[in-house]
């Protein structure tokens, strides 16, 4: 079964790039061989993100630490990678703010390197491996910043992110280079989309540089769209065929498929990916 994924904010916050790893601890690997594969499995199999024995850390230079509990195999984590992830993110006083638990998920997806939580998620991300569980320490200006979360967040709060690389979701189709992630369905409607077809939907789309740059739901207008409509990018049209009502889809499209050399206004880089997050509300 597949996931919705949980947005704590959907205003973006500017993009941050990524700085240097400051230091290691040294010896981590010699610790890290005393767990074995199989134990490894079947701690990412719990639910409980209870700290283990620190393994390692890195210092990052932009202030973000990341406290090893237990390391995974394999190559980091790639900029348009989906990670499934058990999570939680914490206050200083320990309050849960957010986390797969609070919809009663055993994982939820997280699609790496396009702003879909805050600067600092993608950055420390970007080293880890499927397999590892570790403590990410987010300060403010990396997590929710001045602003905050009215209500759930403090302004200049600190975060703490706890957290279980469990794997990767590939792609339930790719078109051309463009990937399409199925995330939810509801098995009742069966009806297909057309070329002739009229579709209903809210949507999210961004790109790296520019993460949700537009947002459907701010103006509680969903979008009519039509295969035949002027200026739709071929990436989309070509994820929106068969796609049903209630579907939650993201879609993340080439340069080729989408703005290509030219990219668009200020929206859109030349030679930048773009990335729906889609919910269908009809297909006609």
């Amino acid at each position: 079964m597949k996931y919705i994924y949980l947005f704590l904010c959907l205003l973006a916050i500017a993009a941050c790039k990524p700085n240097g790893v400051e230091q290691e601890e040294p010896g981590e690997q010699e610790i890290t061989n005393e767990i074995s594969k199989k134990e490894r499995e079947e701690e990412l199999k719990k639910l409980s993100l209870k700290p283990l024995k620190k393994i390692g850390e890195k210092k990052l230079a932009n202030g973000i630490k990341i406290r090893y509990f237990i390391h995974g195999e394999g190559a980091k984590l790639k900029d348009g990678e989906v990670a499934m992830i058990n999570y939680e993110v914490l206050l200083k006083d320990g309050k849960m703010v957010d986390g797969n638990k609070l919809l009663n998920k055993e994982w939820l997806p997280f699609l790496v390197g396009y702003g879909m939580q805050t600067p600092g998620w993608d950055i420390a991300f970007r080293e880890l491996s499927v397999g590892d569980f570790v403590e990410i320490y987010l300060p403010a200006d990396m997590a929710r910043g001045k602003a905050g979360v009215p209500g759930l967040i403090p302004p200049n709060a600190d975060n703490t992110i706890r957290v279980k690389v469990v794997g990767t979701l590939q792609p339930d189709k790719v078109i051309d280079g463009t990937k399409v992630w199925l995330l939810e369905e509801n098995p009742e409607h069966k009806e297909l989309a057309k070329e002739e077809s009229e579709i209903e939907f809210h949507y999210m789309v961004g790109t790296k540089s520019n993460p949700h740059y537009d947002i459907s739901y701010r103006r509680n207008q969903p979008y009519i769209f039509r295969f035949s409509d002027f200026g739709i990018v071929k990436g989309l049209k070509k994820a929106l065929i068969n796609a049903k009502k209630s579907d939650k889809m993201w879609v993340l499209i080439p340069p080729s498929q989408a703005y290509g050399s030219k990219g668009l206004q200020d929206l859109v880089k030349p030679n930048e990916s773009v990335f729906y997050d889609i919910f269908i509300l009809d297909v006609r």
